[in-house]
């Protein structure tokens, strides 16, 4: 195996020529922007950063889009990147400016540089985890807490003023002292950057200081990575192999990732096959995970969902499994979107929810009865509210409903397998205390008051997450002030669910940080018997289940 250095600024070129693609074999781009922050501060010091692998082939291999799409189309090259995608994209995002395309939307990644940081070493990274959350939006990650935009300045320029790169937010960005770093690597000069930083000229105190570091930053395109490059003699299932035994140590890869790498090796451009009917899927508003759609071939193929089955199964199985799993999550959707008034996945304490969906309407030849659809419903917003997948494990909670559903016991032993995990069915006020935004009661709340008939309580317009324009996209508001509680109650108590109200944006603005007996009463003149009804939240959560 040969091995090479090359330049970020080699590797991204690379990518922009088209010269770099991926295999169909390679998971997604999966990053958040806390990630990229890390890696920019790694190597602005010059600290390690792994290393990169690569096949170099002539053989006609299925490939699949970076996140960040090439300057040029045509595929120049015979490289594929193997190892160090992730790091590729979010350099490329940077140093070109272009947004990254994660799940069907674009992104921008922007990253903000701190003129001022201290020097050495202050700050102790926490690196995240790649897992999905729903509701998280990739560019809506931050290091800056929406909600504490009033925040006494002087502890808030302190708070970050210690750390020498942040994910961008519009507070810090105006600030002179903090500079884009997409600005740095995109052409403005450093007499662009140092005026727009404060500078009146070369005699300040500290323009060779901050001169300095914005050329710091930009040796970064010059940082070198170590790059393995297997030779052109191997196939395409060794390569596989490879592929799979590097990301099962090391950087932790998804099992669904590795299954569908499996799978790609017996059955070619499976991926392009996935993202056809993810695309349609997005027609209905709702974006699916690849995983989800590797689990599901899997279900229908083997009655299971152990991914490690994969590496089992032939081409047949795995086209058959894929018929009725496509089949199963066309009526999951159209269940969720007209039955239960889910409008799209983030409304879902896990994805997996599903496939028990798609499951009982295959066993059944989609021939459900008004009885059948009312419990399967009812069923569905109880594990919904309990977080019946978002528990323990999903893989043997998820095995255990699929027992139940293929051997003939269907909703009677989905209900009984959800009563033995959580105690009860009922749901009751006690089962909202103490519960915050992270908690499955908090997506299960938003259903429960939008069936309801829950209103914005200045617009007057019915809660939907599809709402146009900025001013009326649905947000949540802290009903009490978190800046007026804070030093009163505990954050817990704060960031209750029973303190939250979803209004939309400008209606978030209008009301900011008054206190309730001041805002609700000229809502409730403006509105009169439209306004908030005295039946709290609670009781119309508890109402719908």
């Amino acid at each position: 195996m040969a091995q090479v250095n090359y330049t970020v600024d080699e590797l991204v070129g690379m990518q922009r020529r088209s010269e770099l693609r991926l295999p169909e074999i390679q998971r997604r781009y999966v990053w958040k922007a806390t990630r990229v922050r890390d890696l920019m501060d790694s190597l602005y010091r010059g600290y390690p950063s792994g290393s990169i692998l690569m096949w170099e082939t002539d053989e006609p291999v299925p490939t699949r889009e970076f996140a960040i799409k090439p300057a040029t189309d045509n595929f120049a090259g015979t490289k594929l990147l193997l190892d160090g995608q992730q790091r590729v994209t979010s350099l490329a995002a940077l140093m070109s400016g272009d947004k990254v395309k994660v799940r069907g939307r674009k992104y921008p990644i922007d990253i903000l540089f701190n003129l001022e940081h201290p020097e050495g070493l202050s700050e102790v990274t926490e690196v995240d985890e790649d897992e999905d959350d729903p509701l998280e939006e990739p560019d809506a990650e931050s290091d800056v807490d929406t909600d504490d935009e009033d925040e006494a300045e002087d502890t808030f320029s302190a708070r970050f003023n210690k750390l020498t790169f942040v994910v961008s937010s519009k507070r810090l960005a105006a600030k002179p002292n903090w500079v884009s770093v997409r600005e740095i690597f995109n052409g403005k000069s450093d007499t662009e950057l140092l005026r727009a930083a404060g500078l009146k000229g070369w005699d300040d105190p500290r323009y060779e200081r901050y001169q300095k570091r914005i050329e710091q930053v930009r040796k970064i395109k010059d940082y070198s990575y170590v790059v393995h490059v297997l030779p052109r003699a191997l196939g395409y299932n060794e390569v596989t192999e490879i592929f799979v035994r590097v990301n099962s140590l090391g950087v932790k890869l998804r099992s669904s990732d590795l299954a569908l790498a499996q799978i790609s090796s017996r059955w070619r451009n499976v991926l392009a096959e996935l993202e056809t009917f993810q695309e349609e899927c997005e027609k209905s508003q709702f974006t699916l995970d690849t995983g989800l759609l590797v689990r599901a071939m899997v279900v229908f193929a083997t009655r299971q969902s152990l991914f490690r089955a994969a590496a089992n199964l032939s081409e047949a199985q795995l086209k058959e499994g894929w018929k009725h799993a496509q089949e199963a999550l066309r009526f999951a959707v159209n269940f969720l979107s007209k039955n239960a008034g889910v409008e799209d996945e983030s409304l879902l304490t896990a994805p997996t929810l599903m496939i028990p969906l798609g499951v009982f309407s295959q066993l059944r030849s989609n021939k459900l009865t008004a009885v059948e659809s009312s419990d399967l419903l009812r069923w569905f917003h109880l594990a919904n509210v309990r977080g019946r997948y978002s528990r323990g494990s999903s893989e043997t909670l998820l095995n255990q409903d699929l027992n139940e559903l293929f051997s003939g016991l269907g909703l009677v032993g989905l209900h009984k397998n959800l009563k033995q995990q959580v105690g009860r069915l009922e749901v009751t006020s006690d089962d909202f205390k103490g519960r915050g935004v992270g908690t499955p009661v908090f997506k299960a709340s938003y259903l429960a008051l939008r069936q309801v008939g829950a209103c914005d309580w200045y617009s007057g317009l019915n809660l939907s997450m599809a709402h146009q324009g900025k001013l009326h996209y649905i947000q949540y508001h802290h009903i009490f002030p978190k800046s007026l509680l804070k030093d009163l109650y505990s954050s817990q108590d704060i960031n209750e669910v029973a303190n939250f109200a979803f209004i939309g944006g400008q209606t978030n603005r209008r009301i900011s940080n008054k206190l309730p007996e001041a805002y609700l009463r000229d809502i409730a003149g403006d509105m009169g018997r439209q306004a908030p009804q005295a039946k709290s939240d609670w009781q119309c959560r508890l109402d719908f289940y």
